[in-house]
C-alpha cells in the first residue's frame, strides 16, 4: 500500500549564497536543558537552543505578535497546511514551508532543516499543528545535524515535548540524527519556499484534523461555541467532519488504498453522521438540558477510529523497523 502523508522534497535553485559562521549564526553547541516558554498563544512552545524554538501553529494576530516579541525572525512550518504568509509579513517575520509526515523525516528534508537553522535569520520558530510531534522531531533533527545540540539530546527533547512513542518514525529520525558536515550543508542548493503544494490526500487529512480539533473545543465547552472561538458551531463543524470523510472516499487516491483503509474511513463517516444527527436532535428539543452522553461517546468513537487508522496506515516508520 502506498504510504500516506509523504510530502515531496524541494531541493531546487538556490536563493541565498552560502555563508560563513561569522556572517550567519555562531555555530555553538548547546547542552542546556530545553526551556518551556511561558506564552499565551503558542501551543507547547519550547526552546531547544538559543536560536531555535519548537511549538504549535500560530493561529492569529496575537500569536504572531507573540513570536515577534520573542525576537523570532523566521517561522518554519513542517505541517501540511498552507502557512499564513500575510500575517507573518505583517509582523516582520519570514515564513518557510518544509512539511514532512508523521512517519519520519527523510534525509533530504533533514538536511534542508539543518541548513535552515544554520543560515536563516534567527531565532527560528519551527511548528506543526499541535507542537507535540512533528515540530519537536524536526527541531531536534535540525539542531543535531547542524551541530547545535549533541545527538544524545534528541530523544530526551521529544520526551520533554510530549511526543507520543506511537510515532515510531519520528523517534527513529531523532535517534538516527547525526552531525552533518557544515560545508556540505552550506553547499546544498536549496530554495526555502513560503508555501508548497501538498498532495490532495495529505491536504484533505489536514482539513479533517482541523475540523476534529474544532469539535473537541466545542465538546470541552459543553457542546456550545467556545468563549474564545464564538464563530464555531457544533452542527456546522459536525457537518464539515462528515463531508470530509465523504469526499475522501470519493477520491481516486483513496480508492487505490487498501480495503482496510477505506473501511476505516467509512466507519468514521458513519460515526460523524450519527454525531451530526444527535447534535441536531438535542438542539431541536425545546426542553433540552445538558448535552446527552451520546455526544461524548460518538466523539470518543471518532477519535479512537482516527488513532487506529493512523497507527496502521500513517505512522509506520519511514526507515523500517530496524
Amino acid at each position: 500500500m502506498r504510504r500516506l502523508l509523504i510530502i515531496p522534497l524541494l531541493i531546487i535553485g538556490c536563493t541565498r549564497q552560502p555563508v560563513t559562521p561569522a556572517e550567519g549564526h555562531a555555530v555553538a553547541q548547546s547542552e542546556s536543558k530545553p526551556e518551556r516558554l511561558h506564552v499565551q498563544h503558542l501551543p507547547n512552545a519550547i526552546r531547544i537552543h538559543p536560536q531555535v524554538i519548537s511549538g504549535g501553529l500560530p493561529e492569529d494576530d496575537a500569536a504572531f505578535r507573540e513570536l515577534a516579541d520573542l525576537g523570532v525572525k523566521t517561522v518554519i512550518s513542517v505541517d501540511g497546511a498552507r502557512p499564513d504568509v500575510a500575517m507573518a509579513k505583517k509582523h516582520g517575520l519570514r515564513y518557510v514551508h518544509l512539511p514532512h509526515g508523521y512517519d519520519g523525516i527523510p534525509e533530504g528534508r533533514a538536511n534542508e532543516l539543518a541548513k535552515a537553522v544554520l543560515e536563516l535569520d534567527g531565532p527560528i520558530y519551527i511548528h506543526c499543528h499541535h507542537g507535540k510531534h512533528r515540530s519537536p522531531a524536526a527541531a531536534s533533527v535540525a539542531c543535531v545535524r547542524a551541530g547545535l545540540i549533541p545527538q544524545t539530546s534528541a530523544i530526551p527533547f521529544l520526551e520533554f515535548a510530549g511526543t507520543s512513542p506511537d510515532y515510531r518514525g519520528l523517534y527513529q529520525s531523532a535517534d538516527r540524527a547525526h552531525p552533518e558536515d557544515q560545508a556540505l550543508l552550506r553547499s546544498l542548493r536549496v530554495e526555502f519556499p513560503e508555501t508548497v503544494n501538498v498532495p490532495p490526500l495529505a491536504q484533505a487529512m489536514v482539513n479533517l484534523e482541523h475540523t476534529h480539533d474544532h469539535l473537541k473545543q466545542i465538546a470541552a465547552a459543553g457542546w456550545k461555541s467556545p468563549a474564545d472561538h464564538p464563530d464555531l458551531s457544533s452542527v456546522h463543524e459536525a457537518l464539515l467532519l462528515q463531508e470530509h470523510f465523504t469526499e475522501l472516499l470519493r477520491t481516486e487516491e483513496v480508492q487505490q488504498q487498501s480495503a482496510d483503509f477505506q473501511q476505516s474511513l467509512r466507519d468514521s463517516e458513519a460515526a460523524a453522521k450519527s454525531l451530526l444527527a444527535a447534535l441536531k436532535a438535542w438542539q431541536e428539543d425545546a426542553e433540552s438540558g445538558d448535552p446527552p452522553p451520546r455526544l461524548s461517546e460518538l466523539m470518543s468513537t471518532i477519535g479512537t477510529q482516527c488513532k487506529t487508522c493512523h497507527k496502521q496506515h500513517r505512522d509506520q516508520p519511514l526507515f523500517g523497523s530496524n
